[in-house]
């Protein structure tokens, strides 16, 4: 009987290869070449294995962040600028060498639940820390150095040089000296632009924006008003306050509503009142229905009384000879134009009302209750009205 693989193998011989038969031998040098391939099937599984075992190690490697161990040891003072993201929190702890790796500290903050909450400031770090000691020692409100301050609306250039010297030890010589050249200081020279024919002074009156600022201890009297000062333009610039006055206003300089917002946040007892007071001053100056174009407000004379060093006083309480004084240059009384500087540092609210006051034919205001709220009247006989309900009103 033919055997079916005979045929093949004879297939194959008539090709040319040689014919084998099977029996005992051939089978048992298939069972070596099988056995040989099983071995070596089995040592490159082995080495694909190592590699990939090898692979894998470098790349943990690579990805696993270098760390210290521990709460560190030493002090280092760090400061992490405002708006830092946490890998320039990291790479400023890096610099000081409080932790080993950015990448360390990024992955701390990110296993930590109040990861983002940490602050810009200066703090007291500890050299060599983990990242997950660093996370928590930012968190931790004793190690931030705070200098922290508030200026309030209103409030002028001397009481917050006073304010300012007072919390950081810094005297207020040095605030004085630093704010003879505003310019410097960052206030761009267009500001001081006026139309109303007065002399420029240049001051650091009205740029110094009124807010909480936390100062780092290695701050100078200079450094610390170019914050203050770079935080006014700011707001302005969120405002839109230079181009809404200069298209809106047109007849004053952002400079000038500058000055109305300061003598409005003097005058207003409110933030209600703000843009009516504006919009007083801004009838009798440019609306040419008062006599002499005269602003006539009082609080001038008071700024001019604390530049000076004399004792202030209630507006019921100045005599005519005060309110009209030729030697105080901040007399609004007698005198057409705005004061030759703001009399004071105005907020927010101010600087709205300043460059967007309401319409309206008001020439008179008075305060008529003890909040300070006031009413405000286009003729004298309204605003006689409104004096007999202030007076009623224990007022005046």
């Amino acid at each position: 009987m033919i055997d079916e693989l005979d045929v093949a193998f004879d297939d194959q011989a008539e090709r040319g290869k040689p014919r084998h038969r099977r029996g005992s031998r051939a089978g048992k040098g298939r069972g070596g070449r099988s056995a040989v391939a099983f071995v070596m099937a089995f040592v490159l599984l082995g080495l694909l294995g190592g590699g990939m075992y090898l692979g894998y190690s470098k790349v943990r490697d690579f990805f696993t962040a270098a760390d210290y161990d521990g709460q560190g040891s030493g002090t280092v003072r760090v400061k992490i600028a405002d708006g830092s993201t946490i890998t320039d929190m990291g790479n400023a702890l890096v610099d000081k060498d409080v932790v080993k790796s950015t990448k360390a500290f990024v992955n701390a903050a990110e296993a930590n639940p109040k990861g983002e909450n940490i602050q810009g400031g200066t703090y007291d770090l500890r050299k060599q820390m983990s990242g997950e000691a660093a996370v928590t020692l930012l968190l931790d409100p004793k190690a931030r150095i705070v200098n922290g301050l508030t200026i309030t609306e209103g409030q002028t250039a001397n009481q917050a040089f006073a304010a300012i010297s007072k919390k950081t030890g810094i005297p207020v010589e040095d605030f004085e000296k630093a704010a003879e050249d505003p310019v410097k200081l960052g206030v761009p020279d267009w500001w001081f632009n006026r139309k109303d024919g007065q002399k420029v002074d240049k001051s650091i009156e009205g740029f110094l924006f009124p807010d909480t600022y936390e100062f780092p201890p290695d701050a100078t009297a200079s450094s610390i008003l170019e914050t203050m000062v770079q935080h006014f333009l700011d707001v302005t610039t969120e405002l839109n306050f230079v181009e809404t006055v200069e298209n809106d206003r047109k007849i004053i300089t952002p400079y000038e509503a500058l000055i109305t917002a300061s003598l409005a946040q003097a005058e207003a007892g409110n933030d209600e009142d703000l843009g009516k007071i504006v919009r007083v001053a801004y009838n009798r100056l440019y609306g040419g229905k008062f006599p002499c174009n005269c602003l006539q407000f009082d609080v001038g004379i008071n700024y001019y009384y604390q530049l000076t060093g004399k004792p202030t006083k209630p507006s019921k309480d100045m005599t005519t000879a005060e309110l009209t004084d030729p030697d105080n240059p901040y007399r609004t009384h007698g005198k057409p134009g705005l004061t030759p500087t703001p009399i004071n540092n105005p907020g927010k609210e101010a600087l709205k009302a300043a460059m967007s006051p309401p319409d309206g034919p008001w020439l008179y205001f008075v305060a008529i209750d003890k909040d300070g709220h006031s009413a405000f009247a286009s003729t004298l006989a309204g605003h006689n009205k409104n004096i007999q309900k202030a007076k009623e009103n224990g007022v005046l």
